[in-house]
């Protein structure tokens, strides 16, 4: 398969994720009531059935990284070229926002808008190397013994770190 292809495929998979993540984001915030545990809840959920969806979809097309930390790590390991590097994670950050807007959109809310929500300190910042770290190790186990439940380890692992994170684990450089 083409590098465009791929790229093309990462582009969309990638766009889905995010509208999938901001979306659920914005209905449990709407259908919580106020309770921040129950929408974080609908949020890592709707996350984790997103992911397993997509990265059967997508992985016998692109490997299905929607990760610049994937793809890298997929090219440390051999997997991929590295001269395909820049085209995945160019793919990945355009979806991402294209992602963000559709769920905007979706929901009537400007398409473009400055998140309210202040993600800084060294706090977040370390609870985002552990989310990413772990998502690698989970990645790696899985590439290792070519397991067929890739799809299903990777979103647990998300599900579960959207709870065990204070940054609600986003562990991905394109969101």
């Amino acid at each position: 398969m083409s590098i465009a292809h791929r790229a093309a495929v990462e582009t969309i998979a990638t766009a889905f994720l995010l509208a999938a993540i901001v979306g659920s984001g914005i209905m449990g915030e709407r259908l919580a009531g106020g309770n921040v545990g129950i929408a974080l809840l609908a949020n890592s959920l709707a996350t984790g059935g997103a992911l397993i969806a997509l990265i059967i979809a997508a992985g016998p097309h692109s490997g299905a990284h929607m990760n610049p930390a994937v793809t890298l790590l997929a090219a440390i390991h051999g997997d991929l070229a590295w001269g395909d590097v820049p085209g995945y994670v160019l793919a990945q950050i355009l979806g991402a926002a294209l992602g963000v807007m559709a769920a905007h959109a979706m929901f009537g809310m400007p398409v473009l808008e400055l998140s309210q929500t202040i993600r800084s300190g060294p706090a977040l910042i370390f609870s985002e190397y552990v989310a990413t770290l772990g998502l690698l190790l989970v990645v790696t186990g899985i590439a290792r013994g070519k397991s067929q439940a890739a799809a299903y380890a990777v979103a647990g692992y998300i599900v579960a770190a959207y709870w065990f994170t204070s940054s609600t684990s986003f562990a991905n450089p394109a969101v």
